[in-house]
């Protein structure tokens, strides 16, 4: 099978729309979660994901925007953008999105948002973090997102310990006989300096993960925000990829 493997859309759906066509063609589709949040466009990101064959998670900007999480536990901007959404998504996507699970294994690979152990809300962001989710944690392979930062982290089986890698954009990953944790970047608002929208691809059949780049009119979702009345950090940061 070969699948997109997308996270983070943030209801940006221009960034969506460059991914799906600069990802085809595809076998199906793999959501990361946070689907909604930050950006203009929930109930049409929510809608496209469910024309495909998806295999989708929550993530934590889901939960926030069907009042399963504490707005509070957000940062302002968050916070604000979230009290939008739940103004405005429409209540077949709301149950939608409540009816996500927390984490999914499929085809040997497990998925969850933020981390295995602590699927919406842990940050992995350092090797000491994702070596004590390989120790508590049987998988060989597992995908997450909510960092917004494509990363690979590997577990060293004679060194006992975890290495982190930064993304190869020209060359695939080898899979097989390696044992790691997958970061696809963040669609709709990518946070390491590159305002592209940030995906993968993952090919189960010959075992190769790769990360991709989609370039999508930045300033599209951006007049859409204002129009909106979104926050302008929220704005400002899609033209800078942080």
């Amino acid at each position: 099978m070969r699948y997109v493997v997308i996270s983070d859309i943030h209801s940006n759906f221009p960034a969506l729309q460059a991914v799906l066509a600069d990802a085809a063609p595809f076998d199906g589709v793999l959501c990361i979660g946070d689907i909604v949040g930050y950006g203009p466009n929930p109930n049409q990101c929510i809608e496209r994901i469910q024309e495909f064959d998806a295999t989708v998670i929550a993530g934590n900007h889901d939960w926030g925007a069907i009042g399963r999480a504490d707005l509070f536990i957000f940062n302002r901007d968050a916070r604000e953008a979230l009290l939008w959404t739940q103004q405005r998504i429409v209540a077949e996507n709301r149950n939608y999105l409540s009816q996500l699970p927390t984490t999914k294994p499929i085809d040997g690979v497990l998925l969850s948002h933020g981390s295995p152990r602590e699927p919406i809300w842990e940050y992995l962001v350092d090797v000491h973090s994702a070596e004590e989710n390989f120790a508590a944690n049987d998988f060989q392979t597992a995908i997450v997102g909510h960092t917004h930062l494509p990363l690979i982290y590997e577990w060293i089986e004679n060194l006992e310990q975890v290495r982190m890698l930064r993304p190869d954009w020209d060359e695939p990953l080898h899979l097989e006989d390696r044992r790691l944790i997958l970061n696809p970047g963040s669609v709709g608002q990518p946070r390491d300096g590159d305002p592209r929208a940030s995906y993968a691809i993952l090919d189960t059949d010959a075992q190769l993960w790769y990360h991709r780049r989609a370039p999508y009119a930045v300033e599209i979702t951006q007049e859409r925000m204002r129009a909106r009345n979104l926050p302008e950090r929220l704005i400002n940061r899609l033209k800078l990829g942080r």
